[in-house]
């Protein structure tokens, strides 16, 4: 007779269970930001004591998926770099939007709520760190502004971004122009004109608007 000695994997049926929960909140988080517990276990076609096989309460549901958002933002924008940091930003603000566009409710919940500074804090935090190494190297070579900190700069880049997502919720916005938005928004923070940065959007139109996007 054999025993186990390690720890015992996870069924293959809980582990399903876990995916529909998580693809449920995001699609009914990003519907109503306020969705119940109860909602989310129904949408995934689970009960809802069923779900705290999961999760000990809906903040935990919610901090999950918030990091596994950002996780997800964190590498999709590290796969790709630019040595010209304006086009690096540029790039920074296009692959971010790529990647919250499906879910903006959702991001917004989170990005104003209780839950911000952990998420940015934590799997956001290089990407953080890359905006600021950014607007410093353009600081040094004349591309940037040099009136404030590198920090406070990324800060308000990214403040700007969060208005442009604010702002597509307001009212309906494409993904192209809310691509669109968001790089102009940030390279303005960084001290461009309105022509300068329109012009780097038409310069690298192939790395900051994919064709089948256009």
């Amino acid at each position: 007779m054999t025993t186990s000695t390690g720890a015992r994997a996870p069924r293959s049926d809980a582990l399903k269970n876990r995916a529909a929960l998580l693809d449920a909140a995001r699609a009914e988080l990003n519907r109503d930001p306020d969705a119940s517990l109860d909602a989310i276990a129904a949408a995934a076609g689970l009960s809802r004591r069923s779900v705290y096989g999961h999760f000990p309460s809906r903040e935990a549901l919610l901090a999950e998926i918030a990091s596994l958002g950002a996780s997800r933002v964190a590498a999709a924008v590290d796969a790709i770099h630019d040595a010209d940091p304006v086009v690096d930003l540029a790039l920074v603000g296009r692959l971010v939007w790529d990647d919250i566009e499906d879910v903006r409710a959702m991001t917004r919940a989170v990005v104003r709520g209780p839950m911000r500074e952990q998420v940015l804090r934590g799997e956001l935090g290089p990407l953080h760190a890359r905006i600021v190494a950014d607007v410093g190297l353009a600081a040094q070579t004349g591309a940037g502004r040099t009136d404030l900190p590198a920090e406070t700069v990324a800060h308000l880049i990214e403040g700007a971004a969060f208005a442009v997502l604010d702002e597509s919720l307001r009212r309906p916005m494409s993904r192209q122009e809310g691509r669109r938005l968001v790089v102009l928004a940030g390279l303005g923070v960084l001290g461009l004109s309105w022509r300068d940065a329109q012009a780097v959007l038409e310069t690298h139109i192939d790395r900051l608007a994919p064709e089948e996007d256009r």
